[in-house]
């Protein structure tokens, strides 16, 4: 389900006579007319299809050696995890690799005490199973990561939904300028440049995922999710030329 809000902001840049041809500001085509600069967003707002997490291992050993052979010990069950649930190795890929030593500092007077050698190895996950973020979470937790992060919804293919605000931000601008035309005693507009910029949003509607199944004994709490809903949005600068 998708829903489209459209997001006006709008700038007039200048509307001002020129008795000779000028040049529109960045722009190279020729205009002889006053000059207006539209900034219009679009907003197609629907549910996510895939979410991001982070999960990783830190250890601590005293030597840097024994620090990674620990880190490598205790990610390998993370990742023999993330298989057994069915998570494709391809949607897995390695985020970063650290090794730090790590001190206890006191006070200015004392000199700091070396507390060993810290190693941390995080993956980034894509699960497209929504309803099983939190349990995949849990099963992490439950094999040996001790770091995670996200998630962060997300959309596999947000074409369909850029081409939606594209359009919309597009005539929202058209309109606009005509508008400004009509006001300044013009009969049209020429557009003369467009810029276009992508972002994402993620407003708070929220929607359950975690489920619990009824049994004699209840299961242990899993780890609730709420994905919300995600925003497509693209902004576009036009310009445009005020004509008789």
């Amino acid at each position: 389900m998708r829903d489209i809000i459209t997001m006006p902001s709008v700038a007039l840049a200048a509307v001002a006579m020129a008795a000779t041809p000028a040049l529109a500001a960045e722009v190279d085509i020729e205009a002889t007319g006053p000059v207006v600069e539209l900034q219009v967003s679009q907003q197609v707002v629907g549910d996510p299809d895939k979410a991001m997490v982070g999960a990783g291992v830190t250890t601590r050993a005293q030597t840097a050696v024994a620090a990674m052979q620990q880190n490598a010990a205790q990610m390998d069950a993370v990742l023999k995890k993330l298989r057994a649930l069915g998570v494709p190795d391809s949607r897995v890929q390695t985020s970063g690799i650290t090794l730090n030593p790590q001190y206890q500092y006191n006070n200015a007077s004392q000199q700091p005490r070396f507390l060993g050698y810290d190693a941390t190895n995080t993956v980034s996950i894509e699960l497209r199973d929504l309803e099983r973020v939190g349990p995949v979470l849990d099963a992490l937790v439950s094999s040996g990561a001790n770091n995670l992060n996200g998630p962060t919804w997300g959309v596999i293919d947000d074409t369909p939904r850029k081409a939606e605000a594209r359009k919309g931000a597009f005539d929202a601008a058209m309109a606009q300028a005509r508008e400004y035309a009509r006001m300044a005693g013009y009969g049209d507009v020429r557009l003369l440049a467009i810029e276009e910029s992508m972002g994402y949003s993620q407003p708070m509607y929220e929607r359950g995922v975690a489920i619990q199944a009824l049994s004699a004994a209840p299961p242990p709490p899993m780890t609730p999710t709420r994905p919300g809903q995600v925003a497509t949005t693209v902004s576009l600068t036009m310009k445009f030329e005020l004509v008789r």
